[in-house]
């Protein structure tokens, strides 16, 4: 057995899943739109300054021999965004935009099937809204479609986000997931359908697709793994500081950060916030007033966002949808503890009082609640923190590799 993977941009779950296949002698082909590599033109190209996004796709040199890319438009997109030439990656429709970027790949790669069948293929694995064209030509010549979803169903996430959206409407227009096109929407529905099996992260996320109005592949729960734990955390006593909060990711009421602004407020001088991410838009009014009262950083190179975790007590992250919530493990990682809702992958890694936190989605009651009692308690966080990097060093993303290859090859075992 032989299969075809393909995405767009290659975030570090993509890099796991891809070197697993390799790993495990599944993997024929490699399409992707920018890879690079070590010593590589590419690789010389991100050190200068204004093109160093392009460093975020290294891949492990082994990939080398089944690398195909098609760099064009996602070239486009990176030198656009920092042109600050918003019309050509505006969502969906722009020359440039991520959505013509993953479209052209699914094309390309649907182009290619048959040949690549005469060569000896016998399925690919694709991602959401980067399936529909390969899954349908796919279909035709009897290949299996392995589909990875990775931020959960899209009608739950509109049945989600819409209440929220009624709750705090001075945040709508930060709520990115709800401007997707009736197209767009219907493309994710015919992936769902012609996929032959899905494949998802989190618990959550699975329990999304209980929204899919047809009937439904088998359904595997793979969870991520951990980075490396391999930094030693010296943990400062916190007794008569404040606790130092953290929040990762982009300023959207998707993230929930309206909740963590009303609790940080609420706490006063008891907690200190650092916020890193970009905001969702710029002409939200209440997010700029809340973004002014705290420590905020746009962006960071990786490395540099877990040496800032680690340089924080505890990371929070109330989100009201994320099909996993990859900084959870990043921080957990570096022995700084998180607190996340039910609405991610955090139920699947966090055993609640012991390496972290769980709290209702939506419920800034909760949250205090929770920040509260570190507050009142600060040693529980060198605990947590503590057993949140004996958790990580249990399942590292070598595990996660092995576990989704095996998981393909029972599904051919049981054909």
């Amino acid at each position: 057995m032989k299969i075809i993977f393909y995405h767009s941009q290659g975030n570090a779950n993509v890099r796991a899943s891809v070197n697993g296949l390799a790993e495990a002698n599944l993997l024929h082909e490699f399409h992707t739109s920018i890879a690079v590599f070590p010593g590589s033109f590419l690789d010389s190209v991100g050190s200068i300054d204004f093109l160093s996004e392009i460093r975020r796709r290294r891949f492990n040199e082994s990939l080398k021999p089944y690398t195909h890319t098609s760099p064009a438009i996602e070239l486009g997109r990176l030198i656009s965004l920092k042109a600050g030439l918003q019309k050509f990656t505006r969502h969906e429709t722009g020359r440039f935009s991520v959505d013509a970027s993953i479209r052209s790949l699914d094309r390309k790669v649907a182009s290619g099937l048959k040949k690549a069948k005469s060569k000896g293929i016998t399925g690919i694995y694709a991602y959401e809204d980067g399936a529909a064209f390969s899954f349908k030509e796919a279909k035709q010549l009897g290949l299996q479609c392995f589909y990875d979803l990775p931020t959960g169903y899209w009608r739950a996430k509109l049945r989600i986000l819409e209440t929220e959206k009624e709750r705090f409407p001075a945040w709508q227009s930060t709520i990115r997931g709800l401007i997707d096109s009736k197209e767009k929407l219907d493309r994710k529905d015919e992936e769902v359908k012609l996929a032959d099996r899905i494949f998802v992260a989190s618990r959550f996320t699975a329990s999304t697709l209980q929204d899919f109005p047809g009937t439904l592949p088998p359904v595997e729960i793979v969870p991520y793994g951990f980075p490396n734990v391999d930094i030693p955390r010296q943990f400062e006593n916190t007794k008569n500081l404040p606790i130092k909060l953290l929040f990762v990711g982009s300023l959207s009421q998707q993230k929930g950060i309206a909740h963590l602004f009303q609790a940080v407020d609420a706490l006063g001088k008891s907690v200190t916030l650092t916020l890193v991410g970009r905001k969702a838009n710029d002409d939200c009014d209440v997010l700029n007033a809340e973004v002014a009262k705290h420590r905020w950083i746009p962006s960071l190179p990786h490395d540099k966002i877990l040496q800032i975790m680690r340089e924080h007590d505890v990371l929070v992250f109330p989100t009201l949808f994320d099909g996993f919530g990859l900084v959870i493990t990043e921080a957990m990682s570096q022995g700084t503890p998180v607190i996340a809702t039910f609405n991610c992958g955090g139920p699947d890694l966090i055993d609640h009082g012991k390496n972290g936190w769980l709290v209702k989605a939506g419920s800034t009651a909760e949250l205090q609640t929770v920040i509260e009692g570190l507050v009142e308690n600060p040693e529980s966080i060198i605990k947590a923190g503590q057993k949140a990097m004996e958790t990580a060093r249990l399942r590292p993303w070598s595990v996660f590799r092995r576990e989704l290859s095996n998981a393909i090859q029972r599904h051919y075992q049981s054909l």
